[in-house]
């Protein structure tokens, strides 16, 4: 089943936005990578040892580092990045809540 077939309408980005932080996936209708969606990542924390160059080590209490919330995208590649909105993304109105 296509992303597309999982959707049942098409709603703006602030929608999408709501229902990323509902813990949903969402997607761009034009979209065509096999696979792809973004999701929200909330605020947390994780261990400073997992960064192998020690760079972080003792910067943060209890050697956390913590991070904002942000939206990531599982690529087509099969891999997770942090994702960025364009102009574009934010103005159309061809959002998908899957």
């Amino acid at each position: 089943m296509s992303n597309a077939e999982q959707a049942v309408a098409t709603v703006d980005f602030g929608s999408a936005v709501q229902a990323l932080k509902q813990g949903k996936k969402v997607v761009r209708s034009g979209w065509n990578g096999k696979g792809m969606f973004l999701y929200y990542v909330p605020e947390n924390k994780y261990p400073a040892a997992r960064n192998t160059l020690n760079t972080l080590d003792g910067l943060f209490e209890d050697n956390m580092v913590p991070y904002g919330a942000y939206i990531a995208m599982k690529t087509a590649q099969n891999n997770v990045v942090p994702w960025l909105a364009s102009q574009t993304d934010v103005l159309a109105e061809d959002w998908l809540i899957l």
